[in-house]
């Protein structure tokens, strides 16, 4: 037991020399990698940046015969720090978890990878240093490849005015486009009614990302076919099982690293911002002036006329 506690509390590559298999390895190491990143569940760890420390351990196959002084023959520890720098830059995430997971997942594609320590900690949380650790080996990662591999589905966009909410044609438009081969979200813009204008950004942007969700389950009390969804897992399982979506918008866009570039009032570009990201077959506006997109269809539908 002493012996277990102490290899907890060491640095990954004694718990990787200690938990080795009979055949030989080789073994790079990334100690002390020191980032400042926004990350964290709690509502304090939002819109300020903390020290991350990085230590990792990669074993590689060893390499038969001369290396001949080439650095294309081994894999290069920038490609362990590249490996951290694309997570953090994909998205914004709550756990340090899922970043150490996304991490090890990305290093193991590398060709000589063959199982990996990924130890990441907060730094400015408390009087010591807070993380987690885990081990994944390629065989792990074969099997998430595999799970990853089926393409995410292309969805069509769809925008609705509230004055397109609320006109009859609705379920009409809705049934036009569920027959449709791309899966539906719908989107929507800010209720008619008032809302708290409290002077502070960070707090009225959240205030404002909320009312859009609240007239989100306005439309969803007209349709009992449109679920409210707000993460990207949802998304995703609902596009694949042929449920209409409406988005709900604050966790997707308080997370991105890269969001989206207008105030969130402005829903129509918000809404143009979202479908870029799920990479839209289409953007369809009903009721509203549509976004320029240089990537992605975009159509103009005035309510009264067919969406088709």
């Amino acid at each position: 037991m002493t012996s277990e506690i102490r290899l907890a509390f060491s640095h990954p590559s004694e718990r990787a020399i200690a938990t080795a298999d009979d055949g030989p390895v080789d073994r790079i190491s990334l100690r002390d990698h020191i980032v400042e990143v926004e990350i964290g569940a709690f509502q304090a760890e939002r819109g300020t940046t903390q020290r991350i420390c990085f230590n990792v351990v990669v074993e590689v196959q060893p390499i038969v015969g001369h290396i001949d002084d080439d650095v294309d023959r081994i894999l290069s520890y920038d490609r362990v720090t590249e490996a951290i720098a694309a997570e953090l830059a994909a998205e914004r995430l709550n756990l340090l978890e899922t970043l150490a997971g996304r991490i090890a997942e990305r290093i193991l594609l590398e060709p000589q990878a063959l199982r990996v320590f990924v130890r990441i900690e907060k730094l400015d949380r408390g009087p010591g240093a807070l993380g987690v650790e885990i081990v994944r080996s390629r065989s792990d990662s074969a099997e998430t490849t595999q799970d990853a591999s089926h393409e995410r589905p292309h969805p069509r966009v769809v925008y609705l005015s509230n004055a397109a909410i609320h006109a009859p044609d609705l379920a009409g438009w809705i049934d036009q486009l569920e027959d449709e081969a791309a899966p539906l979200v719908l989107c929507v813009g800010l209720g008619d009614g008032p809302r708290p204008d409290v002077g502070h950004p960070l707090a009225q942007r959240r205030i404002d990302l909320l009312a859009i969700e609240q007239n989100g389950w306005v439309l969803a009390a007209k349709d009992p076919r449109c679920k409210v969804v707000a993460t990207r897992t949802e998304l995703d399982w609902a596009m694949k099982n042929g449920q209409v979506c409406i988005w709900a918008p604050s966790k997707i866009v308080l997370d991105a690293v890269d969001g989206p570039d207008n105030a969130v009032t402005d829903t129509v570009a918000l809404t143009g911002w979202f479908a870029q990201e799920m990479d839209a077959i289409e953007l369809l506006v009903i009721g509203a002036e549509a976004p320029a997109l240089t990537n992605i269809s975009v159509r103009n539908t005035p309510i009264g006329e067919s969406v088709l």
